[in-house]
């Protein structure tokens, strides 16, 4: 996005000169009502854009001030909030007054469309109860958890040749082409193997769609876009490139894939049923005018967003936690090995070992999946979500919100509050999420907002738990992981979801 800015700063100050005129206007309306109450103002969307870079450090500086606080927006009201009871109603108590609304479609739909991030309604109800079917089949369970199996036996092997030739790997790169495997894999019934990186056309595809989520965030702080992408100039001309790059990739895809349903191969091949490309594709025989190309596209497009980065961002942030907390990284290493191994033969292979994660053995690693709450407590996948408020009305808290208003709960701002997890908010502490036996104790989902909640609450939630913990309990049996450089600063990347910037740069040992 750097190689961006260049070309926007012309544009960025006409449209900033511009927007601060009206911001004053604004404030001065907001200073002249006296019938309603509305949250302190605490800066402008002007001052997101000067702090792109760090923006979710700002917003934690503004909420330990204030748990809601308004930035001041040219053509739109913006809310953000840190109190668990204002996300309360947001997402569940008051539910159906709040949604994506038109703004965030018109935002997302190039990439998105109309997938189950993007919608509501009609078409959010009708994904919600496929996508909610699919999640809970056991065939689904099963196959999801032999290609994540798999794949991390194949990650293993290829930190084990970097082991060999004392090479520096990347590795929430590696995570990230690993989990695209993995969830391709699952969603298409089709191997990328982009950690080998033998499909150039899928290398392609992958590369567009990382740069079209980068380029799809900037929209939200950039608020010249849409004259961007009507003059096709500048990250809007490369987005459009990007956009289609994926599509001609994804509709090939489907077009193969009903291809092989329509002459029957999937009646030999267990992967090709198991997916959920084949599933849904299955039910639009039941209900073809809701399975165009263009609906099955951006269904499959969401899944791969929700399954690819989230977890590969999460791993990363993990084995960062690892490195800088070494008595955590043994701790997990030893209840991998206790769980998986106990008393019995080590497992003479990488896919012997990732076999032998079954489910009675990953319920056992208690505090592994502590350590992955915690880690997501402070690095959330998706650091911001927002919601538009369809009518006027109150919050819990006594101010008012109104109609067309933005307002946005922060899971990365929230883990840090002290006010909600105490004075060692900002401490990295697993244990704070097991009881006295040493079990796993979930905290509310208001609290812990990593996974949202009420209605809209992740779907994929356990299936992303079980692929993370399969991964990590497989890495940290085989190997210690170190900082390549502990003197350089690990910082995150501003995207839709959470990324360390620039790679997290590991050396790994064997045990």
């Amino acid at each position: 996005m750097d190689s961006f800015l260049p070309s926007l700063l012309p544009l960025l100050a006409v449209g900033v000169a511009a927007a601060a005129a009206l911001i004053l206007v604004v404030a001065a309306a907001w200073n002249s009502s006296q019938q309603r109450r509305y949250h302190p103002v605490a800066g402008s969307v002007l001052h997101q854009v000067l702090h792109f870079g760090r923006l979710y450090h700002y917003h934690t500086e503004l909420s330990r001030r204030h748990k809601t606080f308004r930035l001041l927006a040219p053509f739109r009201g913006e809310i953000y909030t840190c109190d668990p009871d204002v996300v309360e109603h947001i997402l569940r108590t008051n539910f159906h007054n709040y949604g994506k609304g038109g703004y965030q479609h018109d935002t997302m739909r190039d990439l998105l469309g109309d997938g189950i991030f993007a919608v509501d309604g009609t078409k959010w109800r009708h994904q919600r109860k496929l996508a909610s079917h699919e999640f809970s089949t056991r065939g689904l369970r099963d196959y999801s958890s032999a290609v994540f199996k798999k794949n991390a036996a194949k990650l293993a092997r290829g930190i084990r040749e970097a082991v060999d030739v004392q090479q520096v790997i990347d590795i929430q790169e590696w995570f990230m082409k690993s989990t695209m495997d993995s969830i391709f894999e699952v969603a298409f019934g089709i191997e990328l193997n982009c950690l080998q990186g033998s499909n150039e056309e899928g290398s392609q595809f992958v590369r567009a769609f990382d740069e079209s989520s980068m380029q799809l965030m900037w929209r939200f702080v950039n608020p010249l876009w849409r004259i961007m992408r009507f003059l096709n100039v500048g990250s809007e001309a490369k987005f459009r490139q990007n956009i289609r790059v994926v599509d001609d990739y994804i509709y090939r895809l489907i077009q193969a894939k009903i291809e092989q349903v329509s002459t029957g191969h999937t009646e030999d091949s267990p992967v090709e049923k198991e997916d959920i490309l084949s599933r849904f594709l299955l039910e639009s025989d039941k209900d073809p005018k809701n399975m165009s190309y263009q609906y099955l596209r951006d269904i499959i497009l969401n899944f791969v967003i929700a399954g690819k980065d989230t977890t590969a961002g999460t791993l990363a942030w993990f084995f960062y936690m690892l490195c800088k907390h070494p008595s955590v990284q043994e701790r997990v290493a030893g209840e991998v090995a206790e769980a998986v191994v106990g008393d019995g033969r080590s497992p003479s292979s990488f896919r012997e070992f990732s076999e032998n994660i079954t489910e009675e053995v990953l319920a056992k690693m208690q505090y592994l999946h502590a350590a992955l709450s915690e880690t997501l407590r402070l690095y959330p996948a998706v650091p911001l979500d927002s919601k538009v408020c369809f009518s006027d009305e109150t919050l819990p808290d006594g101010f008012d919100v109104k109609r067309g208003e933005i307002i946005t709960y922060q899971p990365y701002v929230m883990g840090r509050m002290t006010y909600i997890w105490g004075e060692d908010a900002e401490v990295f502490r697993p244990e704070r999420w097991l009881n006295a036996d040493g079990f796993f104790s979930p905290e509310s989902p208001f609290k812990f907002t990593a996974f949202q909640a009420g209605p809209r609450v992740c779907l994929g939630k356990e299936f992303a738990y079980r692929q993370m913990k399969i991964f990590a309990a497989t890495l940290v049996y085989f190997f210690m992981f170190k900082l390549s450089d502990e003197r350089k600063p690990v910082k995150y990347r501003t995207m839709l979801t959470l990324h360390v910037d620039q790679g997290l740069h590991l050396r790994a040992v064997l045990r």
